[in-house]
């Protein structure tokens, strides 16, 4: 059964989901297919011990501290957006890429598609900021196409201490 739970942000109130095992969710206020999902009457319960480690690895993210190990992630997607979250995960802290360059690491993986395509992917992103998302820039290096909304993108990528 999933469940949700609330943690307090510079961002505002994120949203987590679980399924009990893994994070299932994690949506900005306001986010583009904001708990895209959960029913409209998942319950909260903010006592599982995943949500624990995500709001460990979160404290420690917002706190400018060492992460310890990212809870277990279990995104609803198909696979070609897991393919692409997947690689969202290999991005370094403090480091950005772009949507053409992640297609070209997925053609090398055997998957043809274009930078267009893994936008979308991107944008679909059920666990925000977990699966860092806002790494991914346009190919001229501008901020495009988060979900949160390029404010946050921004505020992010500058707690990184990048330029945004």
């Amino acid at each position: 059964m999933t469940v949700q739970t609330d943690y307090p942000s510079p961002l505002g109130k994120l949203t987590l989901a679980s399924d009990g095992e893994a994070i299932t969710g994690l949506w900005l206020p306001g986010q583009k297919y904001f708990a895209s999902t959960l029913a409209f009457d998942t319950p909260k319960d903010g006592t599982l011990p995943v949500f624990a480690q995500a709001e460990q690895w979160l404290d420690a993210y917002f706190g400018g501290k060492p992460f310890p190990a990212l809870p277990p992630l279990s995104p609803a997607g198909t696979p070609f957006r897991r393919a692409v979250w997947e690689l969202l995960l290999e991005i370094p802290y403090a480091t950005t890429t772009t949507y053409g360059a992640l297609a070209e690491r997925l053609a090398q993986r055997g998957i043809y598609t274009s930078p267009r395509a893994v936008g979308g992917a991107v944008g679909h992103n059920p666990i925000s900021i977990l699966i860092p998302c806002h790494r991914v820039l346009s190919s001229d290096g501008s901020l495009t196409g988060y979900a949160g909304g390029l404010e946050a993108k921004r505020f992010l990528l500058e707690l990184e201490q990048m330029d945004a």
